[in-house]
């Protein structure tokens, strides 16, 4: 652990340092992942959680298509939104401000190389994480996510390489619901989006959400969290 990390450990459990970056690119996010998930798998650093913002993007999975996003790339660029092909799974999905986007950087070689059950602990960190607001979130047992109701509040999309994760989840705090109208969000026609603001009728400040977040993170994934001062990947900015 470096002296940039305030670090609160406990004999016995794993760690895991956690870094909020502000608002960055989605390219330069990627590029920071893929670094860190090399770092990772050589043993260089330990499991890591990317907190952040995206400007207005829309990304496309691996199984994604195009014909979910529904206006073309030169309207978007001309709001302001950027389109992105992604290597994680999924379909298509939006990121904003008002979104706490999370990026598990975590190495399932010391947790059972058990996928579905990395999923199923990062949707409970969203729900536990609601639940602190009084919001119920559900898990969908056909799609990766947490809904209210018909309604996603939080989208999950991940990739594994080597048994290292990157990727992860984008929570609705307060993003502008509008934008998701500009998709079909994770390729439902039939569904949309919500947010933590819509559901309480009252702003939640994203300090608040967030402190929330990694404690529910540390009992859900047993580790400890290490709060770098400085924040990882500034040189990607």
């Amino acid at each position: 652990m470096t002296a940039c990390e305030r670090s609160h450990l406990v004999a016995g459990r794993t760690s895991c340092v956690v870094s909020w970056l502000g608002s960055i690119a989605y390219g330069p996010a990627s590029d920071l992942q893929r670094d860190l998930l090399n770092r990772r798998l050589a043993g260089e650093i330990k499991d890591t959680l990317l907190l952040l913002e995206h400007p207005p993007t829309i990304t496309i999975g691996k199984s994604g298509r195009l014909e979910n996003v529904l206006m073309a790339s030169a309207d978007l660029a001309r709001q302001g939104i950027s389109v992105f092909c992604t290597d994680r799974g999924g379909d298509v999905t939006y990121h904003g401000p008002g979104q706490l986007v999370g990026y598990p950087i975590i190495d399932l070689r010391q947790r059972e190389k058990d996928l579905h059950k990395y999923v199923r602990d990062v949707e409970e960190v969203v729900i536990r994480t609601l639940r602190s607001f009084s919001i119920d979130g559900a898990r969908d047992a056909s799609h990766p996510g947490v809904w209210i109701d018909n309604q996603e509040i939080a989208a999950i999309g991940i990739r594994i390489s080597r048994w290292i994760t990157m990727h992860g989840f984008a929570l609705n705090i307060s993003p502008n619901l509008k934008h998701f109208s500009l998709i079909n969000p994770c390729g439902f026609r039939d569904r949309r989006a919500t947010s933590m603001s819509e559901v309480l009728s009252e702003d939640i400040p994203r300090e608040v959400v967030m402190q929330k977040l990694i404690s529910h993170f540390s009992v859900v994934f047993d580790t400890d969290m290490a709060v770098a001062a400085r924040p990882i990947g500034t040189e990607y900015e």
